[in-house]
């Protein structure tokens, strides 16, 4: 049986078939440190669980839900965009639960590109643009995000190429995985570019309250909703990777759109799971900034890892990761890579997997204990004494 033509050019997921090898290894006895990975190993507030617990007791709360999503978790939706990001949603209207805002991606994808359609996807980004857009079976029409251009879109050199098929354009700040700070002033160029140019923008938004002070929305700037829709995800900000809790938000024509699809995808979430969610949402300033001491610690261990390893980076990153460029003693980004799993059974990743402009890059999680870190770090300066 042969598979379909759409999964021509798509590989299997890098970390799915990496964690494999991983596996492998750590039944020879290697015992791999594994840093390459953004989930957050901190639990979600007890409160989170408590409402998670309470309501899973509940006889009735077991069946098929609202394929919007429960209008709990959406008022919480609208209330946390309102607070943290100062936008106004309409909860009845502008708000789409996603079993995480991965899922959003493919949704998005599968709405809006007919065969031969182009996306615009940075390089670096993030792989999932990539392959659902060919998956739809779209085209990915690269933009290059440079170090000396602060990893932002050049708008000059992206306008030079042929847009008349460019459907949607794909963003992503705070950038992963470069870990670059949104900037109004950018924000405010690319919704004048989308305009002019009649794109859709979907603006992925997981990683803004992550050691980042001033958490930001692309629909905060004046005319943002008509061209552009957000995702956004309680993986990262509230500790609930596994949860698999996010959102798309934008006009109710979008909204409606996506659902068109995602609607004949899904049955929607359990409900207690909607609840907990909505619970999360109303945690203030002293969760995250608890969280964020946590990560700043750490992010300070791998600031030493990577001045071993002779890396040059920004301390100046936000989000679950510090993006690194390597030594030019190394061919690519794989060559150390392997050298300091094959070596020092510390697994980190390359930077060439988020597109060409990766390969003399790395990139460290930051999703670790301390002592996790001073275990790698040891490794490292072992395998090189």
């Amino acid at each position: 049986m042969e598979v379909a033509k759409r999964l021509q050019g798509v590989g299997e997921y890098y970390f799915s078939s990496k964690l494999r090898e991983i596996d492998e290894l750590n039944k020879q006895g290697k015992n791999i440190i594994n840093l390459g990975i953004g989930s957050p190993d901190l639990p979600p507030h007890p409160d989170v669980v408590k409402v998670l617990h309470e309501e899973a007791l509940k006889p009735n709360v077991h069946g098929y839900q609202n394929y919007k999503g429960s209008p709990i978790l959406r008022k919480a939706f609208a209330d946390w965009y309102q607070k943290w990001y100062n936008v106004s949603l309409n909860p009845d209207s502008e708000i789409l639960p996603l079993i995480g805002s991965k899922e959003g991606i493919m949704h998005i994808c599968m709405t809006y590109l007919n065969e031969g359609d182009v996306a615009l996807v940075p390089n670096p980004g993030y792989p999932t643009y990539r392959s659902n857009v060919t998956i739809a079976g779209g085209v990915c029409m690269d933009y290059n995000l440079k170090e000396e251009n602060s990893y932002q879109p050049d708008f000059d050199t992206i306008e030079k190429n042929d847009l008349s098929r460019v459907k949607l354009f794909f963003v992503n700040y705070p950038q992963m995985p470069t870990g670059q700070q949104p900037d109004i002033g950018v924000f405010e160029k690319l919704i004048a570019f989308a305009k002019k140019h009649n794109i859709l923008v979907v603006h992925d938004n997981p990683y803004s309250f992550i050691l980042n002070d001033q958490p930001m929305s692309l629909l905060s700037i004046r005319g943002a909703k008509d061209v552009a829709i957000e995702l956004n995800s309680l993986s990262k900000s509230h500790n609930m990777a596994g949860w698999r809790m996010g959102l798309l938000c934008g006009t109710a024509e979008r909204i409606n759109e996506v659902l068109r699809f995602k609607s004949n995808m899904d049955s929607g979430m359990f409900l207690p799971l909607q609840l907990a969610a909505a619970k999360a949402l109303t945690l203030g300033q002293g969760w995250h900034d608890e969280v964020n001491s946590i990560y700043k610690k750490r992010r300070e261990k791998v600031f030493e890892l990577l001045d071993l390893l002779n890396c040059n980076y920004s301390t100046n990153q936000v989000g679950l990761f510090v993006w690194a460029r390597i030594p030019d003693t190394y061919k690519d980004c794989y060559a150390i890579a392997d050298e300091v799993l094959y070596n020092s059974n510390v697994f980190i990743t390359p930077g060439g997997i988020f597109g060409s402009a990766g390969e003399k890059y790395i990139r460290i999680s930051i999703c670790g204990s301390i002592q996790r870190f001073e275990e790698a770090i040891q490794r490292i300066k072992s395998s090189r004494a």
